[in-house]
């Protein structure tokens, strides 16, 4: 069984991942596209295996990504070898460029579940930024706890292009004190009911409420924040189920 890592991207979980969500959700990409412009740098950090990064470069953008799984990257680099992407942490992440455009979607900023780490990603986003830059991200809510359960659940199964059955086994605690959400998965690969491989992963999510995220963009440096609850770009509330920051 591999090394237990908090929220980091094994193969299996990388495998898994790719045939669950191998490409971006309309929606949410568009909303992401709609701040490109032609001529921006733009970045990605936390890209994982490319489903947003590749469809801005097909579309002609200037963009780079950054993320701490190589088996991400390696799918990323599968899906279109012209990718730029840095294996990295966010927080150690150096880059001589200036970006116009940063965008982190689908709630991965609230991987940094600890209070220091999550303030220090958000100021080494506004470090990377250019003057006159827009960063763009969600973040996970309340909206999305799970109900706790003490027992190891089968959450998914799939059919890997070898043939092979593999299967996640899952199980929720949440930490009202740290508002974290422990998903601690076992992956599990079999050839006719023989275990091949299994995997470990340690997920942990911050779940925010409103104004939380907030005021720590604004202690990172940044002036002008909006919150979103959708992909519409109607304003959040406190009753909102969905958070969207665009910062600058």
């Amino acid at each position: 069984m591999k090394e237990n890592r908090q929220n980091y991207y094994g193969n299996l979980c990388t495998e898994m991942y790719e045939i669950l969500h191998e490409k971006a959700p309309k929606e949410e990409l568009a909303f992401y596209l709609s701040y490109a412009k032609t001529g921006d740098k733009i970045l990605e950090p936390l890209c994982g295996s490319g489903r947003f990064l590749v469809p801005f470069l097909e579309r002609g953008y200037d963009i780079q990504g950054m993320d701490l799984s190589q088996e991400m990257i390696q799918k990323a680099r599968q899906k279109n070898p012209e990718v730029k992407i840095t294996q990295a942490d966010l927080i150690g992440f150096v880059s001589k460029e200036r970006f116009d455009y940063i965008f982190i979607p689908s709630g991965s900023i609230s991987l940094f579940t600890q209070t220091d780490r999550c303030k220090a990603a958000l100021r080494k986003l506004k470090e990377l930024l250019a003057p006159q830059g827009k960063l763009v991200f969600s973040a996970e809510t309340m909206a999305d706890r799970c109900a706790d359960d003490m027992d190891y659940q089968v959450l998914a199964r799939v059919k890997t292009k070898e043939g092979f059955d593999m299967i996640l086994k899952s199980k929720n605690t949440y930490d009202a004190k740290t508002q974290t959400q422990f998903s601690p998965g076992i992956y599990e690969l079999y050839d006719h009911g023989h275990l091949l491989q299994s995997e470990i992963m340690d997920f942990q999510i911050h779940l925010y409420q409103y104004g939380e995220m907030e005021q720590r963009l604004r202690e990172a440096g940044f002036t002008s924040i909006i919150t979103y609850a959708s992909y519409q770009k109607e304003i959040a509330d406190s009753q909102s189920r969905m958070f969207l920051f665009e910062c600058s």
